[in-house]
């Protein structure tokens, strides 16, 4: 049988089935098949085929009748499915190159990377994997990938924007990566500011804002200060506060109180460094190389931020004003005994989702 033979079939057989456009259908089909141009099998009429290519094209012609379905939608079909089986393999590659560098949850860090670099929701990745992945996206991934993998560089900076308390954050090496851990200080604070009307909060080491802002958030009449020594923190801040499109919290460089004379608050929260130096000589490569280390540890015993806080707070404090920390493991003791000497009042312990102690808080109480 040759080409002109298996062209006539093929429209007879199409035109049987109902296909109102049998002939382009038949010359579509076979010129895939034989890797021609459409237009030069009228030149190669007489090529006999081989069995393989009649066997082929005989199974698009009898899948096309059974689903009704063109060929070009066959095609895409196909394709699809030979994409999917290839990204599945590519993504099982991605985890095990993560895996070969020890890093942490694998499976999903890969799943981020691929979903940031296709643009689609991670819980949604899988729909998407039967989408041909370009060249430039695989060469994006193979970046992404050695950053996290070889560098093992945060995938919270690798990917720029990280979820917390449900609002997305821009996430680079100026400032601490927001932690799902920190979302307890958000809620106990989001709570006591229920008691005031239009309350006034101070946010002390606000780092990128993440803390300030979504309590500006969640608590639209209040207005909120966010206080960092450092202008990179600060910067990203900013960044946030217009990523988010807050209006009531503004932020300001200080040491602590060092800039805030004679202002008082309702609230004031902070989750200052709390890592003690030989902690932070343990921690992971991630945290230790990338997150700033002023930002993590006192390079002390872990302890002096919250004393100075402690020690000063009550001055910036309106009466009955709050004092919120978020405390380190095993850290809730010592700092409620200090809150204590400084007659704070209805000292309470928060504990995060693991059951452990994350949270101290206290009331402004009367004169020493």
């Amino acid at each position: 049988m040759n080409l002109l033979d298996i062209l006539q079939f093929a429209e007879e057989y199409l035109k049987k089935y109902s296909f109102s456009k049998s002939r382009l259908e038949s010359e579509m089909l076979i010129a895939d098949v034989l890797h021609l141009d459409r237009l030069s099998l009228y030149v190669n009429y007489d090529r006999m085929l081989q069995e393989e290519e009649k066997l082929e094209i005989k199974k698009y012609l009898y899948q096309m009748a059974k689903t009704k379905k063109s060929f070009r939608e066959l095609r895409e079909e196909r394709e699809e499915e030979n994409f999917q089986e290839e990204n599945k393999k590519l993504l099982q590659q991605s985890i095990d190159y993560l895996k070969k560098y020890e890093v942490p949850n694998a499976k999903l860090d890969a799943e981020y990377i691929f979903a940031e670099v296709l643009q689609v929701n991670r819980n949604m990745l899988k729909l998407y994997l039967h989408r041909e992945i370009t060249e430039k996206q695989k060469q994006n991934l193979r970046e992404k990938l050695i950053q996290r993998g070889k560098f093992r560089k945060p995938l919270q900076y690798i990917l720029g924007k990280w979820e917390f308390y449900g609002h997305e954050f821009i996430t680079d090496e100026r400032a601490l990566i927001p932690r799902a851990d920190t979302e307890i200080l958000v809620e106990q604070a989001k709570i006591l500011s229920l008691e005031k009307e239009n309350p006034s909060i101070l946010d002390i080491g606000t780092g990128s804002g993440a803390i300030a802002i979504t309590l500006a958030k969640e608590v639209p009449e209040a207005e909120i200060l966010g206080i960092d020594k450092s202008e990179k923190a600060l910067s990203l801040a900013k960044e946030n506060k217009d990523y988010q499109l807050v209006r009531n919290v503004s932020f300001l460089q200080s040491d602590l109180f060092e800039s805030l004379k004679g202002r008082r608050f309702d609230i004031i929260v902070s989750n200052p460094p709390y890592i003690s130096q030989k902690e932070y000589e343990e921690l992971m490569p991630e945290v230790k190389k990338y997150e700033p280390k002023n930002a993590l540890t006192d390079e002390g015993d872990g302890y002096s931020f919250y004393q100075k806080i402690i020690q000063q707070a009550n001055a910036y404090l309106q009466e009955k004003g709050y004092l919120l920390f978020e405390v380190g493991y095993q850290q809730a003791k010592q700092v409620k005994e200090w809150m204590e000497e400084e007659k704070f009042e209805g000292i309470y312990i928060a504990e995060d989702y693991g059951g452990h102690q994350r949270v101290v808080l206290g009331r402004k109480g009367g004169e020493k």
